[in-house]
C-alpha cells in the first residue's frame, strides 16, 4: 500500500532537508524563513523555529507563548512526529511509515496555504478562525452581553507515502492551547481481503478494502521556563457510580507508560514557575479520542497511550529507532530511569474501515490530541 521507508536513512539524520535552526533558548535566534513569530488579534503571541528533518519531517523548536498582557513562557524545547504505525486487520502487512519522512515532503501550493505564507514551499504558516472563544449573555442584560471569535496559528506540512498523503498540523490557539494532529488523505491502496477483515468498496460486493489502523506517535520535549524542575503528573477521579468523586494526583517521577482511562489526563508542571495567583504553570494533555490499539507482544510500544521518558538525544522515534547505541522503541526507553528532564510521547490510534465515500480522492480523516494551558494566565486571556 505504501512506499516504505528505509531505516538506513536514519544514519543520515544529522543532515536536514533545509538548514537546521539554532538551538539556543530564544526562538528569535533562528533566521528567516525558519523563524515564526505570530501575534494573534487578541494579543496572544507564539514564537518558535522550524526545521525539516530527514527522519521526522517538520520539527518545531523553542516554542514559547505569551498570553495577552502577560509574560512570555517557554513551553517546548522540541516537538515532532515520532512514528506512524499501520497494522492491517488480517495480520499483514504491518508498516512503520516514518524513517525518512523529510524526504517525502511535498511542495505546497497557494491553495494548500490560504491566507498564509509558504516557507521553502514545504511548510505553510497561516492563521484561521476557530469559532467562538467565549459567549457571555450577561443574564439578559444587553449591555453586558459579550462574545469573541477565537483565532489560531497553524504550521503544517504534507508527505506522500505510497498512496497516502499525510498532512501534519501543529495548531496554536490564542488561548495558549496546542493541538497536534495528522490528516490522512490521498488514495485507498486497493488492497483486497476477505469480508471478515474489510468493507465492500465500489459496485457490488467483490472488492473488500482491508481495514487497518493508524497509530500515530508524537514526541514532545517540554521545557517550562527551562528543563529544570519539570514534572509530569497523572490525574484520576475515583468514585465512578457514586455521588462523589475524589481527585488522585500521581507524579510520574520515573519513566513509565500510561493508558487512557475515563476522565484521566496528565499535565507537565514546573512547581517553581507561578502565575500572578501563585499557582504553578502547567500544560494539560488529553488523549481521550484514541482508538487505543493494542498489538501483539512484539508491538509492546502500542500497549500504552502516553509514555514519559528521561531526555536522551538519540531517542527520536517511537519505533524502528535506528540511532546507533540507542534502544529501538519507546516502550524500551521507559526503563524506570528517574525523570528530571521529561519527554512525553503521545500515541493516538484511528481504525480506518473504508467506505464508498473514501473513493478517490480520499477525504481527510484527522487524529490528534489537545494540550491545554492550566494556570498559565490568572484569568481568561482574551
Amino acid at each position: 500500500m505504501f512506499l516504505r521507508l528505509a531505516l538506513a536513512a536514519f544514519v543520515a539524520a544529522a543532515g536536514h532537508v533545509v538548514p537546521p535552526v539554532a538551538t539556543t533558548a530564544n526562538a528569535n535566534v533562528c533566521g528567516s524563513p525558519y523563524r515564526i513569530d505570530e501575534t494573534l488579534p487578541d494579543g496572544a503571541r507564539w514564537r518558535m523555529c522550524w526545521e525539516m528533518r530527514n527522519v521526522e519531517g517538520l520539527t518545531l523548536n523553542r516554542v514559547s507563548y505569551t498570553p495577552k498582557g502577560g509574560a512570555e513562557v517557554s513551553v517546548l524545547r522540541s516537538a515532532a512526529l515520532a512514528q506512524i504505525h499501520v497494522p492491517y486487520d488480517s495480520g499483514e502487512p504491518r508498516y512503520h511509515d516514518i524513517g525518512s519522512l523529510g524526504q517525502m515532503a511535498i511542495p505546497l501550493t497557494g491553495a494548500d496555504c490560504p491566507g498564509g505564507e509558504r516557507r521553502t514551499q514545504l511548510v505553510c504558516v497561516t492563521t484561521r478562525e476557530r469559532g467562538l472563544g467565549y459567549l457571555k449573555d450577561g443574564y439578559g442584560d444587553p449591555a453586558e452581553r459579550r462574545s469573541r471569535q477565537a483565532r489560531e496559528l497553524v504550521v503544517l506540512s504534507a508527505y506522500q507515502v505510497g498512496w497516502y498523503t499525510y498532512i501534519a498540523e501543529w495548531v496554536f490557539g490564542d488561548d495558549g492551547s496546542i493541538t497536534p494532529r495528522v490528516g490522512a488523505t490521498g488514495s485507498l491502496a486497493g488492497t483486497v481481503t476477505s469480508p471478515g477483515h474489510g468493507w465492500p468498496i465500489g459496485v457490488g460486493r467483490k472488492h473488500f478494502e482491508e481495514s487497518h489502523s493508524h497509530n500515530i506517535f508524537w514526541r514532545m520535549d517540554f521545557d517550562i521556563q527551562g528543563s529544570a524542575h519539570d514534572v509530569v503528573e497523572q490525574y484520576d477521579f475515583a468514585g465512578n457510580g457514586t455521588g462523589k468523586r475524589t481527585m488522585i494526583r500521581t507524579p510520574l517521577t520515573r519513566e513509565a507508560g500510561a493508558v487512557n482511562r475515563p476522565m484521566r489526563w496528565w499535565r507537565v508542571v514546573d512547581p517553581r514557575v507561578l502565575n500572578s495567583d501563585h499557582h504553578p504553570v502547567s500544560w494539560q494533555i488529553d488523549n481521550s479520542d484514541s482508538a487505543d490499539y493494542r498489538g501483539p507482544a512484539d508491538e509492546a510500544f502500542t500497549h500504552a497511550d502516553l509514555y514519559v521518558t528521561q531526555y536522551h538525544a538519540c531517542e527520536r522515534l517511537a519505533t524502528m529507532n535506528a540511532a546507533p547505541h540507542c534502544r529501538t522503541s519507546v516502550d524500551r526507553y521507559a526503563g524506570h530511569e528517574r525523570v528530571t528532564d521529561p519527554v512525553v510521547w503521545v500515541n493516538v490510534g484511528f481504525h480506518h474501515v473504508a467506505r464508498d465515500e473514501d473513493a478517490d480522492p480520499m477525504p481527510t480523516h484527522w487524529q490528534g490530541f489537545r494540550v491545554t494551558p492550566r494556570d498559565v494566565s490568572p484569568r481568561n486571556p482574551y
